[in-house]
């Protein structure tokens, strides 16, 4: 067993469920702020970052709302997900990015996702 825990982040993105859905779930959309460049074939999806790839497989999505994915650097059991939530208070749309970190990760791991939420708002046109 590892020492690796659930860690979730979340941002407040000024974009429609659907329009944000779109980014988190096709090669088009992910390569403009996930990575420099994804291919998929069927539920199987390539990252590239900086001359490395790694596979991820679909595991789950439901339309405007949640996609999960399994990394194949992950444990058996872990996962990337990526969830949509609408504020009733606010009725901001709330991207929930949840992980499975080693403590001494989980700081270089918010400044990477403060860093890809930054140019997923550039790309939706959504910069606050």
């Amino acid at each position: 067993m590892s020492g690796r825990k659930k860690i979730i982040f979340d941002y407040a993105i000024r974009s429609s469920p659907s329009i944000l859905y779109n980014f988190l779930t096709t090669p088009e959309g992910l390569a403009q702020w996930f990575a420099e460049h994804v291919d998929s074939v069927d539920k199987v999806y390539k990252f590239f970052w900086e001359g490395s790839a790694e596979e991820a497989e679909m595991l789950e999505t439901i339309e405007d709302h949640m996609v999960k994915f399994s990394m194949e650097d992950h444990e058996e059991g872990e996962f990337l997900e990526f969830r949509i939530e609408k504020s009733e208070i606010s009725n901001d749309t709330i991207l929930f990015i949840t992980e499975f970190l080693e403590d001494y990760d989980i700081e270089d791991q918010q400044i990477f996702w403060n860093t890809q939420i930054d140019r997923l708002k550039g790309s939706i046109g959504a910069k606050n």
